[in-house]
């Protein structure tokens, strides 16, 4: 599971022209799903989302995380975190999940950060839909997450 996250102070997203999460200063997390993926990558992904420290201190430090100032977290499904460009023009998916499964994975998900963050405001994008994403890059602060490179 890849995930590219985003300090934001403000991230909505828009599917079919209605905006289906809108969030406030917090993480914007775009989740790719590999076909090998399972529940020890979501859980992984989830609670490095929720307890890295990537928020500035009152010393400007990376010290708190998106529990300690109880932030927002907007997860936006994205297959293209799978593209291989690395041969040819056309990028490659196949290292990306099948759709029904990388599905049912992207709803679990979300379900146990909910779960298991219930103090955080979570919002969400469509899965498999076309989407259009608006957000404030905070920083800018960008960090990419991999579960394959669990040391």
């Amino acid at each position: 599971m890849r995930a590219v996250i985003q300090r934001v102070s403000e991230a909505k997203v828009e599917a079919e022209g209605k905006i289906t999460g809108k969030i406030g200063k917090g993480l914007l997390v775009l989740l790719g799903i590999g076909k090998n993926d399972c529940i020890k990558d979501f859980q992984y992904i989830a609670n490095k989302v929720a307890n890295l420290r990537i928020f500035q201190d009152e010393d400007e430090k990376f010290n708190k995380s998106l529990i300690d100032i109880k932030g927002d977290v907007l997860i936006v499904s994205q297959f293209t975190l799978y593209g291989d460009c690395r041969k040819g023009r056309r990028p490659s998916f196949d290292q990306a999940g099948r759709v029904e499964e990388s599905r049912k994975i992207y709803n679990e998900f979300v379900k146990f950060f909910k779960e298991q963050y219930p103090e955080l405001k979570v919002r969400e994008g469509v899965f498999q839909a076309y989407m259009q994403v608006s957000l404030i890059n905070d920083g800018p602060v960008t960090f990419i997450l991999d579960s394959s490179k669990i040391i």
